[in-house]
């Protein structure tokens, strides 16, 4: 079995739900209390044991490099008037730690990661949705390796939805249970309510065989009229292992504006140094 060294990040959409916020600014640089979307998602990759990270990004997404980038004239100001730079470490990635390629069309999901293949290679690999916030210790991804490293294969992470919301997620056919694993007999990419499967929603995280390249690379239009991930690892179903996993961390669905001010309120409320003043804030609005 091979270690999963490499991760996929896709952050080439426009972020039109966060307009004007996202108008000249990648909607993953929206920042949950102090830190940007993606870098919740990197630091979350790395303590997983990633290596590499690779950006699926459009026009104007230079930011996102920039973020794990040496700011030298950043650095050099906060030197010169006695700063300590150590706020910046989490940000400061070995070289070659991050690469880009470019998805020219918002041809979906399945088409965001294809634009990998090349960085992806003949290895398996992760892929974070950074809209996807999953807080937990571990981290989801080291959750999900976990599981990896027990049954090889193909992993997604998955979560009870709600039945009358299954048309907004990939579906699980669920097959033989084993604790947290859930056997994938079948995918059901945004199924309407009466005809789901299950209510074991897919959400932003995966571990894929490269052999999903391949069928990607045919280019299938799906729901929407967009190439689905989801139904490219449908194909992979009984000819790889495939497992759903359930994992010890909170959601919060950052691709969404109330979504994304729970997300600040939570994380903000567990930290030390804000999470009692926002607090007595919330006391005092009671």
């Amino acid at each position: 079995m091979k270690k999963v060294k490499k991760a996929v990040f896709p952050v080439a959409g426009l972020g039109t739900r966060f307009l004007p916020a996202t108008k000249a600014m990648p909607k993953e640089m929206l920042t949950v209390v102090d830190r940007p979307l993606i870098q919740y998602a990197v630091e979350e990759a790395l303590e997983a044991g990633i290596e590499q990270m690779i950006f699926v990004t459009g026009r104007n997404k230079t930011a996102l490099d920039d973020q794990f980038d040496i700011g030298f004239e950043l650095e050099a100001t906060m030197r010169s008037r006695g700063k300590s730079l150590a706020v910046l470490d989490s940000t400061r990635l070995a070289p070659g730690t991050i690469a880009s390629v470019r998805q020219q069309e918002p041809l979906g999901l399945g088409h965001a990661v294809w634009c990998a293949r090349h960085l992806v290679g003949d290895e398996p690999f992760a892929v974070l949705l950074p809209d996807d916030l999953m807080v937990g210790r571990p981290g989801c991804l080291a959750q999900m390796i976990a599981a990896y490293e027990q049954v090889g294969g193909n992993i997604v992470c998955v979560e009870e939805v709600p039945h009358e919301r299954t048309a907004s997620y990939g579906i699980l056919s669920p097959g033989a249970r084993d604790g947290k694993l859930t056997e994938v007999k079948g995918l059901v990419e945004k199924p309407k309510p009466e005809e789901a499967p299950s209510n074991l929603g897919v959400v932003g995280r995966y571990i894929l065989q490269p052999e999903v390249m391949a069928i990607l690379e045919n280019k299938e239009t799906g729901a929407g009229g967009e190439i689905q991930l989801t139904d490219a690892m449908a194909k992979l179903i009984g000819r790889q292992p495939f497992h759903g996993v359930t994992v010890d961390a909170e959601r919060h669905d950052c691709g969404d504006k109330i979504g994304f001010v729970k997300a600040n309120i939570a994380l903000a409320l567990g930290r030390d140094d804000v999470g009692p003043a926002i607090r007595d804030y919330l006391a005092g609005r009671g």
